[in-house]
């Protein structure tokens, strides 16, 4: 079993950062995969970025590539967002999950943890 605390949202301005993190209770939190997700008010959840258990193999979605970077370290149990470039499309409740996938996946049926999520609001 894992539980997953997500931290580090909050109220920023367009063209800053915010980093989130995720920290894991489970010891067994190196044989997970992990990935985040994201619900904008209105809108169904949609993937943002996902990270291999090893840490070696990445995913992210078109929308954030070249902005956001998914990290974990895995003597911590805890995955990072490093959010940077925000913009107010970005303002929504992030999630992060963790799955027994060996690849990266934008699936949300392949996780099996969630976090309770923490705001994001991202000002014009």
């Amino acid at each position: 079993q894992v539980q997953l605390v997500e931290s580090g949202g909050g109220l920023v301005q367009a063209g800053g950062s915010l980093r989130l993190s995720c920290a894991a209770s489970e010891l067994t939190f190196t044989n997970y995969g992990m990935g985040w997700f994201r619900q904008a008010p209105g809108k169904e959840r949609e993937f943002v970025a996902a990270i291999s258990w090893s840490g070696g193999n990445t995913y992210y979605a078109e929308s954030v590539k070249g902005r956001f970077t998914i990290s974990r370290d895995n003597a911590k149990n805890t995955v990072y967002l490093q959010m940077n470039s925000l913009k107010p499309e970005d303002t929504a409740v992030y999630y992060c999950a963790a799955g027994l996938v060996v690849v990266p996946v934008n699936r949300e049926f392949e996780y099996d943890y969630w976090g309770q999520g923490t705001q994001v609001t991202v000002s014009s």
